[in-house]
C-alpha cells in the first residue's frame, strides 16, 4: 500500500501543487484546510506522515504539534514562510522531524517525506524492556503477553515509565512529572487512580499476575521478573 500522507494548509493553490507532486511520486495524500480536525482524523485514519502549514487560520502549527504528540508519534514536516533558525529549532524541538520554507521545490518536499519514512522504517518496530511487555513507540502501543492494551494517554505514558526501568521505585511526583504535561495542577491520588486502572488492565490479561509493585509511603515500581 502506497504511505498516506495528510497535507494541512490553508492555501489551495499550495496544497494543490503539493498534492500532485507527492501523488506524481506514489504517495496516497488527503488534505485538511484548517487544523483542529487533524486531530479527529488521526483517531479514524491511519496516516503515515503530516505535512503541516505552521500558519494556520485555527491553530499555529507549533500547538497542533504539541497536541498530535500527546497521543501519537506520526512523522511531521513543517512548512512555514519564515526561515528563522529559532523558528527551526523549537519546531524540531516540540516533535516536528523535519522543516521545510516557503517557496520549495515540490521535488525537493518529496525527496524530504522518503527521507523520514525511510528513518521511520529503519527503527525497530517494537522493542522488549521488561519480562511480559513488548513497547512499540512509533505507534505508541504496549502489548502484554502478546495481547495489545487500550490505554488512555497517561495511561501508556506511566507503564512506559515502568517497563523501560523494572525494579525502579518512582514515587508519586517522579511519576508526575515524568508523565503529566502540567504536573503542578494533578493532585497525588491521580496517579493512585491511574495505578488502579493499569492493574485492572494488567490482571484482565494475566488475572493470577500483578506486574506493579506498590512500596507504601515511598510510591510504585513494576517487578523485574514475572
Amino acid at each position: 500500500m502506497n504511505p498516506k500522507i495528510l497535507i494541512v494548509e490553508d492555501e489551495p493553490a499550495i496544497a494543490d501543487t503539493i498534492q500532485y507532486a507527492l501523488e506524481t511520486e506514489g504517495f496516497d495524500t488527503r488534505h485538511l484546510a484548517s487544523g483542529r480536525p487533524v486531530l479527529d482524523m488521526l483517531e479514524t485514519a491511519a496516516i503515515d506522515l503530516i505535512v503541516l502549514d505552521i500558519g494556520l487560520p485555527d491553530i499555529s502549527g507549533i500547538e497542533l504539534c504539541l497536541e498530535i504528540r500527546k497521543r501519537s508519534s506520526v512523522p511531521i514536516i513543517f512548512l512555514t514562510a519564515r526561515d528563522g533558525e529559532v523558528d527551526r529549532v523549537v519546531g524540531l524541538e516540540i516533535g516536528g522531524d523535519d522543516y521545510v520554507t516557503k517557496p520549495f521545490s515540490p521535488r525537493e518536499l518529496a525527496a524530504r517525506v522518503r527521507a523520514v519514512l525511510r528513518r521511520g522504517a529503519a527503527a525497530p518496530e517494537a522493542t522488549v524492556t521488561a519480562p511480559g511487555f513488548a513497547l512499540d513507540e512509533s505507534r505508541r502501543l504496549i502489548a502484554y503477553f502478546g495481547t495489545p492494551l487500550e490505554l488512555s494517554h497517561y495511561e501508556y505514558r506511566l507503564l512506559r515509565i515502568f517497563i523501560q526501568r523494572p525494579g525502579r521505585v518512582y514515587s508519586r511526583e517522579q511519576l508526575m512529572n515524568l508523565a503529566w504535561d502540567e504536573p503542578e495542577s494533578s493532585m497525588d491520588r491521580t496517579v493512585d487512580a491511574h495505578i488502579k486502572n493499569l492493574r485492572a488492565k494488567l490482571k484482565s490479561v494475566r488475572p493470577n499476575q500483578d506486574p506493579i509493585v506498590t512500596h507504601r509511603g515511598v510510591g510504585y515500581s513494576l517487578k523485574e521478573g514475572i
